[in-house]
């Protein structure tokens, strides 16, 4: 492979990057560091790790079978009563995860052209909306994702040098990377949160869909796995720029902290690089739906589900309508951000048991090859199952008594009820590929 096709596999496949490095990036990433310092690091390696691992099988499924993730679905369900209840599921949770998305995602883009210029909020959301949509109507899907790819890299490098100008503690950079913890009340839905805005459901069914057939597996896995990691650098210095500042967090908090550091031109910095994390995010949450509506329903006649057609359109069309719409309600931006990011957190390991299961059933004589990688898979999604659960089960519980305490007991369960859950899925899974195999 040549060095050019090398640069634009990367800036193809930096459309995950910029999925995931949205506003909800530089939110939750900025207020773990300014609430725990350093101490969140690993969370953010975890999920960068967890996402490389997910969606290099997810893209896997359409380079070995010639179908997408939603299609592979579709056919893992075909011929039960359960699969419509499955189908509408997915489509359901990606739905509204996307919508939840793109509300953030503008109010992102529009926060971070407001710290540079006095414009109401409402003409922004409507600008932005407007030209996200004219990206979506390229009918050049690879055009659009190396357009993408290009912001995501220039805004990666303005997050880096901001990270720089921090001088952050080398061992303390070292020991919150490689050393869980969870510091303080708020760490475990901020983790919840870190890894619901990098390991995004949504994107296992988008960078699934935009597999190429003719493109070989170690195409895919070099810029996929380039892509995520400079993603996954990018989010870390978000983390490390946020640590700089010593009260509760905002954008205004952070634009001063930078300004301090690096003179005008770190308020510049950073609100540019908050417009273009939320207009890249603001076009890949609605192409994510509408290649996941095509992908689960669009299989006996692709076609009608081409990238120009209207039901495509319709399709993205829908989720960034929903966005512009709660954008334009003067919504508080921080709260709402990290409420979306913890509701994908949550949604996350059931998408990736549809995508474990999947996977055994697809790729049927290849599970020696990959024993290695249905374990890690089993590993992420129990450990993003605890997570999940612990937060939901504190906030439904906080709800009938405003004293609740999770206690060691109540953890101990979740993880026992999460570890039998995991024993099931992968005893089904093993199911699924002895009945492939014959």
């Amino acid at each position: 492979m040549t060095v050019k096709k090398r640069i634009l596999n990367i800036l193809f496949w930096s459309v995950i990057s910029a999925a995931f490095i949205g506003p909800g990036t530089v939110t939750t990433a900025a207020s773990s560091g300014a609430t725990y310092g350093t101490d969140l690091l690993w969370a953010l390696l975890f999920s960068t790790l967890a996402c490389l691992l997910l969606q290099e099988a997810a893209a896997r499924i359409s380079i070995v079978t010639g179908k997408n993730l939603g299609q592979s679905v579709a056919d893992y369900f075909e011929g039960r009563q359960s699969k419509t209840a499955v189908l509408v599921l997915v489509l359901g949770a990606i739905l509204v995860g996307a919508a939840a998305y793109e509300m953030g995602n503008l109010l992102g883009a529009v926060e971070g052209i407001r710290l540079l210029f006095d414009i109401p909020s409402y003409l922004l959301v409507l600008l932005i909306g407007t030209c996200s949509a004219i990206l979506l109507s390229i009918p050049s899907l690879r055009i659009m994702s190396t357009i993408l790819g290009m912001l995501v890299v220039i805004m990666g490098i303005g997050f880096l040098i901001t990270a720089l100008m921090v001088k952050p503690d080398l061992g303390e950079l070292i020991k919150g990377t490689f050393i869980p913890s969870l510091p303080g009340p708020q760490a475990a839905v901020l983790v919840l949160a870190l890894i619901g805005t990098t390991i995004v459901p949504y994107n296992l069914f988008l960078g699934s869909g935009l597999s190429k057939k003719g493109q070989s597996l170690k195409e895919m896995r070099f810029g996929l796995s380039i892509a995520i990691v400079l993603g996954g650098i990018f989010s870390m210095a978000v983390l490390i720029a946020g640590s700089a500042i010593s009260d509760t967090f905002s954008f205004e908090a952070l634009a001063g902290v930078l300004k301090d550091r690096m003179g005008p031109a770190g308020k510049y910095l950073l609100g540019f690089g908050l417009f273009a994390a939320g207009f890249t995010s603001a076009v890949t949450a609605p192409l994510a739906a509408a290649v996941t509506l095509s992908s689960l329903f669009g299989q006996n006649q692709p076609e009608k589900w081409r990238s120009a057609s209207w039901r495509f359109r319709i399709a993205w069309i829908l989720v960034l309508c929903t966005g512009i719409g709660f954008a334009s309600l003067n919504i508080k931006p921080v709260p709402a951000i990290i409420l979306a990011q913890a509701l994908n957190g949550f949604l996350l390991p059931f998408i990736s048991i549809f995508l474990y299961l999947v996977i055994q059933k697809s790729i049927d004589k290849r599970f020696a090859t990959y024993m290695i990688t249905n374990i890690l898979m089993l590993i992420v999604i129990y450990v993003t199952l605890i997570i999940g659960l612990n937060s939901a089960v504190k906030a439904i519980a906080r709800l009938l008594d405003p004293g609740f305490v999770n206690t060691l007991t109540t953890q101990i369960i979740i993880a026992s009820f999460s570890l039998v859950l995991i024993i099931i899925i992968g005893v089904r899974g093993g199911k699924g590929l002895n009945n492939s195999r014959s």
